[in-house]
């Protein structure tokens, strides 16, 4: 019995230090995203140039470097932190014979990965090929296809322009099959809003915890694990807060410094529906050196986005800090989702800012409201309740719906 083991591939990461961005932290980013697409990162080289070079984005005598560390280190594959013309891609592999990719296509290549429903599929393929499009090569006429007949000889329809228009068709269909995922979507938005369900997004940098808080907070299974773009199909449970009021958690796709326009374009559906959620818990890791770094980011795609929701900064891995007790303010908590540390004040901020706090009545409810009386047993704090001549005389702390909806029956007994 033989087992077909794949290797990994080995990678070395390049990067190109302009001084436009932290070149050292960008690239342990990528070292990460190297690690989730299933690599096995080998070595990291950074050059300091004003500019990247128009040929080969690095220098001849760094790219000479370059080719001598993949034949030393047995490199199959070269990663750059920045995104490559298809004339730099082609030079560099002529070098080095090593395939090379650029940042957004690791990034494109993860989603692909991961998309497991069928709008995340669709979503994803529809940023790839928006990428390839202008970066198909052909060979002249070469690949020319030639019509049958007499008006027909000579130079057809190159292999080039074949594959642009079949792509051109594919990510029309593409946006045909979107725009009725989105039409759906929408109708669902409308329905629940209709019905009166609040909805609370989780939106952050990836492996910030979100997964890992949706599944602390609801039992909803959702894989966690310590990788950028663990999850990327957006998922929504119910959530039941403490004073028994029940809202909609959505857990989306983690973000990412300098992420993809494609991927941005591909997914924006998705992160509206995010972003137009009642409330947003703008997760991120308090253990990282980056947080503020990642704040940033969040906040600029939800200015994209033209968001207005109010936003709730949550800052999770506190246990990763070593303390046990944080203060947090009005407009941030401390939390470890792995060990409950804080979630209680989560909760409760989030019931303060949706408006969802107890309203404390007295009520005499007549007879023929059994069911009401039967529903605030069930979703609201009963303080006490007794049965007189004119009905059942209650009093409880009320979910602000139900302090509506009772107001006739308030009494002052």
């Amino acid at each position: 019995m033989y087992e077909n083991e794949q290797k990994a591939e080995r990678a070395l990461l390049v990067a190109v230090d302009t001084g436009e961005y932290d070149a050292e932290v960008s690239m342990a980013e990528l070292y990460e995203l190297t690690r989730s697409a299933g690599a096995e990162p080998c070595g990291a080289m950074i050059q300091k140039r004003p500019a990247p070079e128009s040929a080969t984005c690095v220098g001849s005598g760094f790219l000479e470097e370059i080719s001598n560390q993949c034949a030393a280190l047995e490199i199959d594959l070269l990663i750059f932190d920045c995104e490559l013309s298809p004339t730099q891609i082609r030079n560099i592999e002529t070098e080095t014979d090593v395939r090379t990719i650029d940042r957004t296509m690791l990034i494109l290549d993860i989603f692909a990965l991961r998309a497991r429903s069928r709008e995340g599929s669709l979503q994803v393929e529809l940023a790839q090929l928006q990428y390839l499009l202008p970066r198909l090569s052909g060979k002249g006429t070469a690949l020319s296809r030639l019509g049958g007949g007499i008006g027909t000889r000579g130079p057809g329809e190159t292999k080039l322009e074949t594959d642009r228009r079949h792509i051109r068709r594919r990510i029309d269909t593409i946006k045909e099959k979107l725009a009725e995922v989105e039409k759906h979507r929408s109708l669902l938005a409308e329905r629940r809003k209709k019905n009166g369900v609040i909805c609370v997004a989780l939106v952050g940098y990836t492996n910030a915890g979100k997964s890992t808080l949706m599944n602390a907070l609801t039992d909803a299974g959702v894989l966690a694990k310590d990788m950028l773009f663990a999850t990327l199909d957006p998922t929504s449970r119910a959530l039941r807060l403490p004073h028994g009021a029940q809202v909609m958690l959505i857990d989306t796709v983690g973000l990412v410094r300098r992420l993809p326009h494609h991927l941005v374009e591909a997914f924006k559906s998705t992160l509206e529906e995010a972003a137009g959620a009642d409330l947003i818990l703008n997760i991120c890791d308090a253990s990282s050196e980056e947080t503020q770094e990642h704040l940033r980011v969040t906040q600029e795609l939800f200015e994209y986005l033209g968001c207005v929701s109010p936003i709730l900064s949550v800052f999770n891995k506190c246990d990763l800090l070593g303390i046990n007790d944080f203060l947090g303010t009005s407009e941030r908590v401390y939390i470890s989702a792995k060990t409950g540390l804080g979630l209680d004040t989560l909760l409760l901020r989030i019931e303060e800012i949706l408006g969802l706090l107890p309203v404390r009545k007295k009520l005499l409810l007549p007879f023929s409201e059994s069911a009401l009386a039967a529903r605030i047993r069930r979703d609201c704090s009963v303080i006490s309740e007794e049965y007189t001549e004119n009905g059942l005389l209650l009093e409880a702390e009320l979910t602000p719906e139900l302090a509506v909806r009772t107001e006739r029956f308030e009494t002052g007994n």
